[in-house]
């Protein structure tokens, strides 16, 4: 299956520019949370440098997508990683000599999210320009699969690293991977669809008309907007403090990485299997997002943590891959970055608040409470929108239903 996609230039030059960045990517959360944690031992703090960069990606998402709609796309994913590489090069340099503070970090955390909104719709709407229309499904499941290579990469590199030379050295190869990733863009060379001129207004109404005329589509990112919000403060925030109180962050660092190994194993059997209602089978197992709240809440621990996030990496992975062969198949292909622009908006809008509000709720409350609440609430929105007749009846392989 790879080897007959990597055929394809464009694609394959597309392949391994995110793949190099998301090796650096892969890195970059780790070493800062770590970076933040060291500088104030506050969890409060790290969540407001979180929320940063993901406020900023949302304000600026819809114009990403607009943006990607009317300029070339591998042009938009070259200049958002030089820009990346120079504001990550910013961030090492501020922890590697000393002068880092939570503002400066909030700053250039938000800078990082903005070009992250501008990138994000234009790699997923340049996919299915690279490859013919028979090669998609392969071709979505190949990029995940890749994706979550890097991610393991990253991830167990970046656990041993920020416990043997320190989190500023991880943030700076990340933005040597930028640089590298912005040399494989300049190799891709697709034409843009076809449109007709019109005013960014009336993009973005053209958009939101796509966006809204299926209920299927509303209904997930409502979902999403609340398991995004809790896994956001749960598993980024909270994570890493009670990791650094308890079982270590090396032991967080091989946490994240059987994530992303379970997202791998998910990938290749997404790519074999994917039966007529895979979205309803993949919104079915986000159910399963709750298992590392509640391991986090009662049995912290690093095998414990690896096991609940490999579980989910690979449900999560059957979901994804259902989730963009849906929208690929069914939005025109010169307006599919504004709906994955608004997709991401809508999934991620709640995130800052519960990178924001998860800290001071726990001391407040307690951590493990806060956890468990937000497990509850994963359930209760999953199910939610799985009593929506549109999710249950979508199916991939045909057109889906506008209703």
């Amino acid at each position: 299956m790879f080897a007959d996609l990597l055929r394809h230039r464009d694609f394959r030059w597309l392949t391994v520019g995110r793949t190099v960045s998301l090796i650096g990517n892969g890195m970059a959360p780790i070493a800062l949370a770590f970076a933040v944690l060291d500088l104030t031992g506050s969890a409060a703090d790290l969540g407001v440098v979180v929320a940063g960069r993901s406020l900023a990606t949302v304000v600026v998402l819809l114009a990403g997508g607009v943006i990607a709609d009317r300029l070339p796309r591998a042009a938009v994913l070259q200049g958002s990683s030089i820009a990346a590489g120079i504001t990550q090069a910013l961030v090492a340099s501020l922890v590697l000599t000393g002068s880092a503070s939570v503002p400066l970090l909030v700053v250039l955390s938000a800078v990082n999210g903005a070009l992250s909104a501008v990138f994000s719709p234009a790699s997923s709407a340049l996919t299915p320009q690279t490859v013919p229309a028979d090669s998609l499904r392969a071709a979505n499941a190949a990029t995940r699969i890749t994706v979550n290579l890097a991610m393991i990469v990253g991830g167990s590199v970046a656990g041993g690293l920020v416990v043997v030379i320190g989190p500023g050295w991880c943030i700076g190869v990340d933005a040597v991977t930028f640089a590298l990733a912005a040399f494989c863009y300049t190799r891709v060379r697709v034409p843009m669809p076809a449109r007709e001129p019109s005013h960014v207004v009336a993009d973005l109404r053209e958009g939101w008309a796509e966006f809204t005329g299926r209920t299927w589509l509303w209904v997930i990112v409502a979902q999403f907007l609340f398991v995004n919000a809790v896994n956001a403060g749960g598993i980024q925030v909270l994570g890493p403090a009670i990791a650094d109180a308890t079982f270590g962050r090396a032991g967080w660092g091989l946490a994240l990485a059987a994530e992303t190994v379970g997202a791998l194993a998910g990938g290749f059997v997404a790519a074999r299997f994917q039966p007529r209602r895979a979205l309803l089978l993949g919104v079915s197992l986000v159910l399963l997002e709750a298992v590392p709240l509640v391991t986090l809440a009662v049995a912290p621990g690093t095998v414990a943590m690896m096991v609940a996030l490999a579980l989910t990496g690979f449900t999560m992975e059957q979901a994804g891959v259902a989730w963009d062969i849906s929208l690929q198949e069914n939005i025109p292909a010169d307006r599919l970055a504004r709906v994955y622009s608004y997709d991401a908006v809508g999934s991620f809008v709640a995130m800052p608040l519960g990178q924001i509000v998860a800290g001071p709720a726990a001391v407040a409350f307690g951590a493990r409470p806060v956890l468990l609440v937000g497990a509850v609430v994963v359930v209760v929105a999953t199910v939610a929108a799985l009593c929506s007749r549109s999710v249950r009846t979508v199916r991939t392989g045909t057109p889906a239903s506008h209703a």
